[in-house]
């Protein structure tokens, strides 16, 4: 009896005592930043590549439907994702991938925030790409639970607010890291910007593209025309992507860590 109310004393005054400062600082989770962006990515790219080949193997025809009923290979973006299992599978990579975006774009505001903090026009432009972010993103959850099947003006719009804002993060990404790379001599910064920039041109082409080949499509129902506008689509998806991973050559160094931290150095 003794031995138990002896042990029992122990463990309450154990479960009592402060954690050291030493235990306190250490992380709870650390994953090196290459991974977590390497994971964040292939949720998009996973999921699109299984909607895309389910789309093809069991719903070509339905997938494929045009308006004017001409021969066509390739499913649009929407077209093979609205449809049930690609519908369910699109959502759930997508919903799991939007939270490390986000994670993503307020780390880069805070890079930027500490590089041009003596720079107005830099540091407008940085408020503007961390905005611009969270429209891309927004606007990619939006389109992606609101089918064009469920309420095509929606998904419509948001489609086209997805492309402006990260068209136009990617322009202001490119002239931040053209600054960022005539002051400093980094070979990760010069490589980083380069990539940011051809990346940047291939979107561009492919946008360009892909907006000529829908309109020459709705115009003169060509067939085979509309499967290279989803062609060009899916590039500018593609590439839109690797413009984010190229976050690698940015903070490839670092890592993601969840700690807890002693109360006197949380503010």
């Amino acid at each position: 009896m003794v031995g138990r109310l002896s042990s029992s004393m122990a463990l309450k005054q154990m479960l009592h005592l402060p954690y050291s400062v030493l235990e306190r600082d250490q992380p709870l989770i650390r994953i090196s930043f290459t991974t977590f962006v390497i994971g964040m990515l292939l949720l998009p790219v996973t999921g699109l590549t299984l909607s895309l080949f389910i789309s093809i193997i069991y719903h070509f025809e339905d997938a494929n439907y045009t308006h004017c009923h001409v021969d066509n290979y390739l499913p649009s973006i929407s077209a093979a994702i609205s449809r049930v299992p690609e519908l369910y599978i699109w959502r759930f990579c997508i919903g799991l991938h939007s939270a490390p975006r986000f994670l993503l774009a307020t780390t880069y505001f805070s890079f930027y925030r500490l590089r041009f903090a003596a720079a107005l026009p830099e540091l407008l432009l940085s408020w503007l790409a961390f905005v611009c972010n969270l429209v891309e993103n927004s606007a990619l959850l939006l389109l992606t639970y609101v089918s064009s099947t469920e309420d095509y003006d929606i998904h419509k719009g948001a489609f086209i607010a997805f492309i402006g804002s990260s068209t136009l993060y990617m322009l202001i990404t490119c002239r931040l890291w053209y600054v960022i790379k005539s002051h400093y001599v980094k070979k990760e910064e010069l490589m980083s910007f380069r990539w940011k920039l051809r990346l940047l041109l291939f979107n561009l082409s492919c946008c360009l593209a892909a907006a000529y080949f829908f309109r020459r499509h709705n115009k003169h129902c060509e067939a085979g025309v509309y499967t290279l506008f989803a062609l060009c689509e899916y590039l500018v998806v593609f590439s839109n992507m690797a413009f984010h991973t190229t976050s690698i050559l940015d903070f490839g160094k670092e890592s993601v860590m969840v700690t807890v931290l002693p109360e006197d150095k949380r503010y």
